[in-house]
């Protein structure tokens, strides 16, 4: 297990409501020959995930020309939510999760558009609001020309995770 502590899946739960964070009842299936996460000894990747609403509905645009930084900011931090229903689903609930590793977010950018790291933080912000020191992570942020179904932002994840309890 790592040096930093997990939480309980209570104390995660209670601090995602203080959030005002619901996470999705299931995640939203690949959209190709791949799956959402895969585990190898105690390292969990998740794949790219978008923002994608409760009801299915992908949020779309261009950053920098259709959204400005606020708005892909909370999509991006939407993404984290939908990151962390899908390890969910993968571990049965995120009490294991020992550590963040590191994030990779794509951000479907017009040209000219800089601020690629101002608008992941909205996931890195969630992801250390929810676990705390052990939810600090490394990070890549890009800037890319599209993404799959025009989607804003996408974020790929690696955790770390303990032994059952």
């Amino acid at each position: 297990m790592s040096v930093l502590e997990r939480k309980s899946e209570t104390a995660i739960a209670d601090r995602l409501a203080e959030l005002g964070v619901e996470l999705p009842a299931a995640a939203p299936d690949p959209i190709g020959a791949f799956c959402n996460v895969r585990q190898t000894g105690n390292l969990v990747y998740v794949s790219g995930q978008g923002p994608v609403l409760a009801d299915g509905t992908l949020l779309r645009g261009k950053v920098g020309r259709e959204i400005g930084v606020d708005e892909a900011r909370d999509r991006a931090r939407l993404v984290a939510v939908n990151i962390l229903g899908a390890l969910r689903d993968h571990l049965g609930g995120l009490e294991r999760v020992t550590g963040v590793i590191k994030l990779l977010g794509l951000v479907n950018a017009s040209p000219d558009f800089e601020r690629h790291p101002a608008v992941i933080d909205g996931a890195s912000t969630l992801l250390a609001d929810v676990f705390g020191q052990t939810g600090v992570h490394a990070r890549s942020a890009f800037g890319v020309a599209s993404l799959p179904n025009d989607i804003s932002v996408e974020i790929e994840a690696i955790f770390e995770i303990g032994d059952a309890a």
